[in-house]
């Protein structure tokens, strides 16, 4: 393994996700004809289905392609690990071309929170690289069947920090007018404020990446794109019925057995600090109790110890990014705020568990010792 005595930035790394036949291939494509993506680097665990050899130059190894368009193309054979490791430690000694960027294109089949935790909880990883966001393609066509039939592709757009739309030009008449109203509406409910894009019109480089976990730079998060706690408050009844009245001539009943049925988004705001020692102690809680269940979780935390320098954390299921302090509040809003994207927790269990370390009026560490066990699954 490398040594840890580098002194280069971070490498921002997007996992590139989406079902089977989504189109991650021509999203693909189009980043790596795009000029400025000249230094990035390409992991793909889906060998032989993007057409690449015609920007094949040179083969620096079994594993890693030198390419005409500036970027690299490492195909898993392996543990992800050992091909971030192999290929970091080929940019340094200068065996490949340096890049500034890497993206990671997973299976269609796949559920992304492994490859998440892999880049949020491996030590060496965690210095070299840095989890910049989730990229999921999503077809318009297809995409209301494969929602219903696959709970994968429920959890691509769960975790998301940016939606391609693909194929939307196939919908066509008045019933693909309504399709695309539904599926938008759709995603909307799975993930209120990932952004959402077309791939023709609005897929951009700039659109499609900087959604990161912070700016390494500033130290300050992305607050309007993933603290976007007005959209998470919007009941899903109430979102439910503003998409049928904008096309209040399609009579359509969402099936209640649909997997998005079991995934909520929601935020919870606390204007009370709270104590690092019970910061710490709630997220453990919150691994321990929910962890297979907690989808995705972002937060900015008010701590008690400086309240002018609030802390901020991401989370999938039970593995957590390494917290960072930030130098001062990135807006105007200083009180905590927690959003979180579940399967079948209810709100008010998160809430209940993280009011009990904001709480003014509880004894203190005995008292809320005693209870802990009414704050387990179940128990409510």
């Amino acid at each position: 393994m490398g040594t840890t005595e580098n002194n280069d930035p971070p490498v921002p790394v997007s996992i590139l996700t989406g079902f089977l036949g989504a189109g991650k291939t021509t999203l693909l494509n189009k980043l790596l004809g795009d000029p400025a993506m000249a230094g990035m680097a390409v992991i793909i665990n889906e060998f032989g289905e993007i057409g690449l050899d015609h920007l094949l130059v040179e083969t620096a190894d079994d594993n890693i392609f030198e390419m005409a368009a500036g970027c690299l193309c490492c195909t898993i054979r392996g543990d992800l690990v050992d091909t971030l490791i192999q290929l970091i430690e080929k940019r340094d000694a200068g065996d490949v071309m340096a890049f500034d960027r890497v993206v990671i294109e997973t299976t269609g089949l796949a559920d992304p929170a492994p490859v998440l935790h892999t880049l949020m909880n491996h030590p060496y990883l965690l210095q070299r690289f840095r989890l910049e966001g989730v990229i999921t393609v999503v077809d318009a066509f297809n995409g209301p069947d494969t929602l219903d039939a696959h709970e994968e592709a429920v959890k691509q757009v769960a975790v998301a920090d940016r939606i391609v739309l693909t194929k939307a030009d196939l919908l066509t008449g008045v019933a693909g007018e309504n399709q695309l109203f539904d599926i938008i509406g759709r995603l909307r409910e799975l993930n209120p404020a990932a952004r959402l894009l077309e791939v023709v019109r609005d897929v951009t480089p700039e659109r499609l990446f900087n959604a990161g976990l912070y700016d390494p730079e500033s130290k300050s998060p992305d607050v309007a794109r993933w603290l976007a706690a007005d959209a998470y408050d919007v009941p899903e009844r109430a979102a439910r019925g503003r998409r049928r009245r904008k096309h209040d001539h399609h009579d359509h009943h969402h099936d209640v057995n649909r997997h998005d049925d079991h995934i909520r988004a929601f935020s919870i705001a606390n204007d009370t600090a709270i104590s690092l020692w019970g910061f710490e102690l709630f997220l453990e809680l919150l691994r321990s109790y929910h962890g297979p269940n907690l989808l995705r979780v972002k937060g900015i935390v008010k701590l008690e110890d400086d309240e002018s320098r609030p802390m901020v954390i991401h989370g999938v299921q039970h593995v957590f990014h390494p917290p960072a302090r930030l130098d001062a509040w990135p807006d105007d809003d200083h009180r905590s705020r927690l959003v979180f994207i579940t399967k079948d927790i209810e709100r008010g269990e998160l809430d209940k568990l993280f009011q009990a370390f904001t709480d003014p009026v509880r004894g203190g560490a005995d008292a809320f010792r005693d209870d802990t066990l009414s704050l387990r699954p179940g128990n409510n």
